[in-house]
């Protein structure tokens, strides 16, 4: 078998598309149907048994749990799972890939999504160049839906093909006789030999046929089985590469399972696969152990069983049929020893599902520069009563305000920063939070028209009607610093420069509204405004409205006394100008509380 270099920069290509397909999916979900999708997926993955039966039910369909274990991550990446529904999901979607291996064992045929991957771009591009953003967001889904599925295949069919060149590693048979020794380094090379082919099912037909010609015995096998378990945590892993600390979690979290699940069964493995055997033989599937046995007695079994029957005498053909049994018994064995590892550990590893979400958050530490939108709350799953939903929105709208703070502070960084690569960083960063604003904006509304179906009292309706204010309000301050934001990415694209008695007044306006927006936090956590905080706020809006009119009449002059560029002028009275409107926003929540506590 030959690889060359340009095989393996095919191989880094597929990679890339895979990874790149991962990306537009999951910005494409959402965009286009996150907060339907989040519904559906919130009530299916209610309890941690129904979160499981949809991983089984959803890799059962696909024939991957590698797809749907990056599909978990896109999910999580997009905020339509958290954490600990992810891992049901991934614990699903263990047991639903055995069935893959059935399939392999009764028909040898596996059905590959990625032929109909064309076909999806074909769907996809049209909705792209749509007018509508709606149809846009889908195509991009689907079109990373495709290349995700394509940059699988691709990845599978540019690995040195082992499947079709098993002699390569025909120089394992060296490693057999070590015991239990022998069960370890086949557990490790079955591991390795799942992340290059990047499928369990091809690791699977490997470990096959390396039994069938007799390299390695029945339990070497099942011990390659188990590693394949660990190797295929690998793709999670790296489609969780470009993602958020949630969907690192996520796919750490698959790893954690696996692993966990590995050592408990390394301790009982002798036992556990005693008892497969002897279920293998008991519902008639024959004994799996018996062709590693006929094998080591009879020397030319492997001649006579490559050999066409008709060529064979009537001694040896029957000898031939004896083999072939003997062979599917133990691809039986070790589809059925697959199953009951999954279904078992699965079954231990549900109860501290919550245990190893909160093991992985603890290795994988959120950083202070990560964004990602996750209601920490509310759900659109299952209402609490009416009293305790409203805390629970209100709660959330304090974390609202508080994210459009640090938003602010973006804005303010992005302002006092010269470097044009790291402006641009910062830009990023505020278009993301510009992007989690609007979705809790979304969710927070619909989750406050939810609990305004029920029956409350009127003080209630008038609450939940003073809520979506604040809320629609808190929403136009964040529009408001990605609207600075994007002027600034004018003036640096412009080449305009500013003056220091500009950079001074817009610092000085940066002051007066983080004096404003920390006001109007303080209200929101009393949820009670008095007459005298109103007044303080005022005050601090009629600051803002005065220093804007003083800038204005004052930019007028300089520019006509030629201190600075008309251009430059442009983006400085705009920046000031939206300063102003976020004072005005501001003061509407401050007052919406303050007619509240009045009542």
């Amino acid at each position: 078998m030959n690889y060359s270099f340009f095989d393996f920069l095919t191989l880094i290509g597929a990679l890339g598309l895979f990874l790149y397909g991962m990306k537009i999916m999951s910005e494409g979900l959402q965009k286009a149907a996150g907060n339907k999708l989040r519904s559906i997926l919130t009530a299916m993955t209610r309890n941690r048994f129904t979160g499981v039966l949809t991983g089984l039910m959803i890799t059962a369909l696909i024939q991957s749990s590698s797809a749907t274990t990056v599909m978990v991550v896109s999910f999580v990446n997009a905020g339509l799972l958290n954490l600990l529904q992810s891992v049901t999901v991934i614990m699903g979607a263990n047991i639903g890939t055995t069935i893959t291996a059935w399939i392999i064992s009764l028909f040898g045929f596996k059905f590959s999504i990625a032929t109909y991957s064309l076909p999806m771009i074909a769907v996809a591009i049209p909705l792209i160049f749509s007018a509508k953003s709606k149809r846009k967001s889908y195509g991009e889904f689907i079109l990373g839906f495709a290349l995700l599925f394509m940059g699988l295949e691709l990845l599978k069919n540019s690995v040195p093909d082992l499947k079709s060149n098993p002699e390569i590693l025909e120089f394992l048979t060296q490693y057999t006789q070590s015991g239990f020794g022998s069960v370890i380094i086949f557990l490790i090379i079955g591991t390795l030999l799942t992340i290059v082919v990047q499928s369990s099912s091809a690791t699977m037909a490997i470990t096959l046929i390396m039994v069938s010609k007799g390299w390695i015995s029945y339990e070497l096998g099942a011990a390659m089985v188990l590693g394949e378990n660990i190797g295929t945590t690998i793709t999670a892993n790296l489609a969780a590469i470009p993602a958020n600390v949630s969907a690192k979690r996520a796919a750490l979290a698959h790893t954690m399972f696996n692993v966990f699940g590995i050592i408990w069964m390394l301790f009982l493995f002798y036992p556990f696969l005693n008892m497969i055997t002897n279920l293998t033989q008991s519902i008639g599937l024959g004994n799996p152990t018996e062709f590693t046995a006929i094998l080591s007695e009879h020397p030319e079994a492997i001649r006579i069983l490559s050999t066409d029957s008709s060529l064979l005498s009537a001694e040896e053909a029957a000898f031939q049929a004896e083999l072939v049994s003997s062979q599917t018994a133990t691809s039986y064995g070790l589809s059925l020893f697959h199953s009951m590892f999954n279904l078992i550990n699965t079954f231990i590893m549900i109860w501290f599902a919550s245990l190893i979400a909160k093991a992985v958050s603890f290795i994988i530490k959120k950083k202070e520069n990560d964004e990602e939108f996750q209601l920490q709350y509310i759900s659109t799953g299952m209402l609490s009563t009416s009293e305790l939903s409203l805390v629970q929105a209100w709660n959330e709208i304090k974390s609202y305000g508080l994210r459009t703070h640090k938003m602010f502070g973006l804005t303010r960084d992005m302002i006092n920063e010269s470097n044009e690569n790291e402006i641009v960083k910062i830009f990023t960063r505020i278009q993301k939070y510009e992007s989690i604003s609007d979705r809790m904006e979304v969710e927070i509304a619909k989750y406050l028209t939810k609990v305004g179906d029920g029956r409350l009292s009127d003080e209630s309706k008038h609450q939940i009607q003073k809520m979506l204010r604040v809320v629609s309000e808190i929403e136009s301050v964040s529009d408001g610093c990605h609207n600075i934001a994007r002027t600034i990415m004018r003036k640096v694209d412009n080449k305009s420069e500013y003056t220091k008695g500009m950079q001074d007044n817009i610092e000085l306006m940066m002051n007066l509204v983080e004096k404003a927006i920390n006001q109007m936090n303080e209200a929101l956590e009393n949820d009670n405004v008095s007459d005298e905080e109103l007044n303080r706020s005022k005050n601090t809006e009629n600051e803002i409205n005065n220093f804007r009119n003083q800038i204005r009449s004052q930019n007028i002059s300089d520019v006509n006394d030629k201190k600075y560029e008309y251009q430059a002028s442009v983006t400085y009275m705009d920046i000031i100008t939206e300063f102003e409107k976020m004072g005005d926003y501001i003061i509407n929540i401050v007052e919406a509380l303050n007619e509240a506590s009045s009542k």
